[in-house]
């Protein structure tokens, strides 16, 4: 399996990172991995194979580089505009508890809300056939490639928002090829991060909770992802461990399978413009929130899960926002 990752020299020059059976080496002749996956695309083959045609160089102590900051978020686009955040919830099982304690009718406890409907809908029809579509998830729009932020990078909460909640997630990587295509890179760790108090206010505030910053893992898994991916994810105050708790994630631990998602999100017309580049959640079934546990300033969220062999480590960064004042022309 290949695995790539971005890098920033300690000159301020960036590099492509393959890591393989070998180790991790330096791609050669290239900085980003969009670079590598548009001249993939171009040359029609895969993501290893332009690897393998570029041919790799010096070693990398990803250990070091990560201590030192300089492992950065695995994908990104010159134009940060052209960079889509998104993403889906209730697609793993056991997702919709926690969120159907948050929009329970406490006139009619027996009622069932709209996210437990939603959730068995995709128990019910979210893993089609081949080629099939089945019952379109949940979807959500969490802002543009300004939004994200890499491995040991500070996680900006606006000062506006009443909570700043990790979600444990998988996440898919695209780009768009000059066709219209969309091409799957591959697979990275994610924190997701929301404000889950604005969630729980009402659930039509649930795309509000989402306007928040994300954090993505150093990686990109290419090729298949495992089907039972399993991960811890904890919370750590003044360097001691505040919170903990494992988290399950891959197709056999969700109600929607990956293509599903996929075939929802990119049915769209304005999802396949050529060149763009796609961030998309998969979801969680296990948030802190959900046991009570509220964050503070300077907490330090930690996730890590095998096939990923580094953790995704950021500290919670409560930023002031000015009012928006709207001026007329």
């Amino acid at each position: 399996m290949l695995t790539l990752l971005q890098l920033r020299h300690p000159d301020g020059s960036r590099a492509v990172v393959a890591l393989t059976g070998g180790g991790a080496k330096l791609v050669r002749g290239v900085a980003t991995t969009y670079d590598l996956a548009m001249a993939a695309i171009g040359a029609g083959r895969s993501l290893l194979a332009e690897v393998v045609a570029r041919g790799t160089g010096g070693g990398v102590d990803l250990d070091a580089a990560l201590a030192e900051g300089r492992i950065l978020a695995p994908i990104d686009h010159r134009d940060p505009a052209h960079m889509l955040v998104t993403g889906t919830g209730l697609s793993h099982l056991g997702s919709a508890e926690g969120r159907d304690k948050m929009h329970k009718d406490l006139a009619d406890p027996a009622k069932l809300s709209d996210s437990m409907k939603m959730f068995r809908m995709g128990l019910e029809d979210g893993k089609p056939v081949a080629g099939e579509r089945g019952v379109q998830p949940e979807w959500f729009y969490k802002g543009d490639g300004s939004i994200v932020v890499g491995p040991e990078a500070r996680l900006p909460s606006p000062d506006f928002a009443l909570d700043g909640g990790e979600e444990p997630e998988l996440v898919g990587i695209y780009v768009i090829a000059p066709d219209g295509t969309p091409c799957r890179l591959g697979f990275a760790l994610g924190n997701e991060f929301s404000d889950h108090v604005t969630e729980r206010q009402n659930y039509l505030y649930l795309a509000h909770s989402k306007l928040r910053a994300c954090a993505l893992g150093g990686e990109i898994l290419t090729g298949t992802l495992p089907g039972d991916v399993r991960g811890v994810a904890r919370i750590r105050r003044n360097g001691a461990v505040a919170w903990e708790k494992p988290f399950l994630s891959g197709e056999d631990n969700m109600s929607h399978s990956i293509a599903n998602l996929e075939a929802h999100h990119f049915k769209y017309g304005l999802f396949r413009r050529p060149g763009d580049v796609h961030v998309h959640f998969f979801g969680t079934a296990t948030l802190s929130f959900s046991d009570g546990f509220r964050t503070a300033p300077h907490d330090v969220f930690e996730i890590e899960a095998a096939p990923f062999r580094l953790p995704l480590r950021n500290t919670l960064d409560v930023v002031a926002q000015p009012f928006a004042h709207v001026a007329p022309l």
